[in-house]
């Protein structure tokens, strides 16, 4: 089977990534961190196989996720973890507002980083 026709597998636990808002790729880029143009070439997981960003998802949908270790948010500066929930559950939300939308991946980002790439 050609790899395109293998669909988006995570590259830590092999499952599919079926749904947009459980994408890793897709969050870190509706929220500023990966540029459009590597979207592509970047390897995708699930937002779960991901603590280290997860943890900072507060939302109905979303069962808490643990990281334990040295990035644990209970580590950090708590206004830091403050910042970091508010824009990465903003962006979690977000993604599950685009499963219901047809827009072009261009208008994906929150409202603050649309266009943040564009040459």
């Amino acid at each position: 089977m050609a790899k395109c026709d293998e669909g988006y597998l995570c590259d830590v636990c092999g499952q599919p990534v079926e749904r947009l808002f459980e994408s890793d790729l897709y969050l870190r880029y509706v929220i500023g961190m990966l540029d459009p143009e590597v979207l592509h070439t970047t390897p995708e997981r699930h937002t779960r196989c991901n603590p280290a960003l997860a943890q900072f998802i507060v939302h109905e949908k979303f069962t808490p996720v643990d990281c334990p270790g040295d990035f644990d948010k209970r580590n950090l500066d708590p206004d830091f973890v403050r910042q970091r929930e508010e824009l990465i559950s903003r962006g979690y939300d977000r993604l599950r507002e685009l499963a219901r939308l047809d827009l072009p991946i261009v208008d994906y980002p929150l409202p603050e980083f649309r266009g943040k790439y564009v040459k």
